[in-house]
Parts: C-alpha cells; sequence; structure tokens
C-alpha cells in the first residue's frame, strides 16, 4: 500500500513539472528596465572622505581582530581551568 502510494504521489508530482510552463527571465521591453539618467550620477568623494571611509574599515578591521584574539584567550582559559594546566 505504501509503494502504491509512494508511486502515485511521484507520478503526479512529475506530470505537474511538466506542466508548468517555464517563467522568462528577460523582460518583455529592455526599456523598461533602464533607470532615467538623473539616477545614475557618479559621486565623486573628497580626499578627506576617503580617508575618513579608509580610517573606519581599519578601525572595524581592528575591532573584529581583537575581539577574536579575546575569545582566543578566553578559550585557552576555559581550556586550561578545565583540564588543569
Amino acid at each position: 500500500m505504501r509503494k502504491l502510494t509512494l508511486t502515485a504521489a511521484a507520478f503526479a508530482s512529475l506530470c505537474g513539472a511538466a506542466l508548468v510552463t517555464p517563467a522568462l527571465a528577460v523582460p518583455a521591453s529592455p526599456a523598461g528596465i533602464a533607470a532615467p539618467d538623473a539616477m545614475t550620477t557618479t559621486v565623486q568623494a573628497s580626499p578627506m572622505e576617503r580617508r575618513m571611509m579608509h580610517r573606519r574599515m581599519e578601525r572595524r578591521m581592528m575591532h573584529r581582530h581583537m575581539e577574536r584574539k579575546m575569545m582566543r584567550r578566553h578559550m585557552m582559559r576555559r581550556h586550561m581551568m578545565r583540564h588543569g594546566m
């Protein structure tokens, strides 16, 4: 009985997959996708802004590095306490 139910379910899923039409990935009109020219302007960052962004990135990277270092130290202390070293 289980085998018959499983076979029927598999057959139904195959029939359903055959009937479904594939969706088109290409839109009907490419002009409908293009953004207006006013929205596609580029912004030039000043040297000070660039330096500030760079410093912020460096701080974030250093913060993550220190967090990992402290976690490693914490885990090592736990390991030492558990195993009596």
